[in-house]
């Protein structure tokens, strides 16, 4: 199951990319909806090879899955692959230059049920992909605006 969601942003690709890989950020996020983040390596930087453990509850399960970063090439993009028991993901950031102070973000978020639990959450997301795919892109739209206000003020 793939979901891609593109948006533009007033500010250079550089500092986009700086926010995009602010984990601190995301890390507080998580925290802040009841989840629990560990993260695996020192370090601030987008590194290949930085690690996390997270556990969060979902549908009414404590879900646990470990991420990486893969890729990472600044300020072009990054790659992060997702691991638990159930499932896999991989989730790419792609950023494109298209001016001086203007930057598109491509996010592709795709996912690969392993069990038959897994398989059957992967369906009923199916069946409802046209919800699932404009909250995925309103997500990305959130954060686009985030980043356009951050550079603004």
């Amino acid at each position: 199951m793939e979901f891609t969601a593109r948006d533009d942003i007033e500010a250079p690709i550089d500092f986009v990319f700086d926010q995009v890989t602010d984990f601190k950020t995301f890390e507080r996020s998580i925290m802040r909806r009841g989840g629990d983040v560990e993260r695996l390596t020192a370090g601030d930087d987008a590194a290949v090879g930085t690690k996390w453990n997270v556990k969060f509850r979902m549908r009414g399960k404590e879900r646990e899955v470990q991420a990486e970063v893969t890729q990472a090439d600044r300020p072009n993009g990054i790659t992060i692959e997702v691991t638990s028991d159930n499932a896999d993901g991989t989730m790419v950031v792609e950023l494109v230059a298209l001016s001086r102070a203007r930057t598109r973000i491509i996010v592709t978020a795709d996912a690969l049920a392993k069990t038959i639990p897994a398989k059957l959450l992967f369906q009923s997301v199916r069946f409802a992909k046209a919800k699932a795919a404009n909250r995925f892109k309103g997500l990305v739209t959130n954060f686009a605006e985030d980043v356009d206000a951050k550079y603004r003020g």
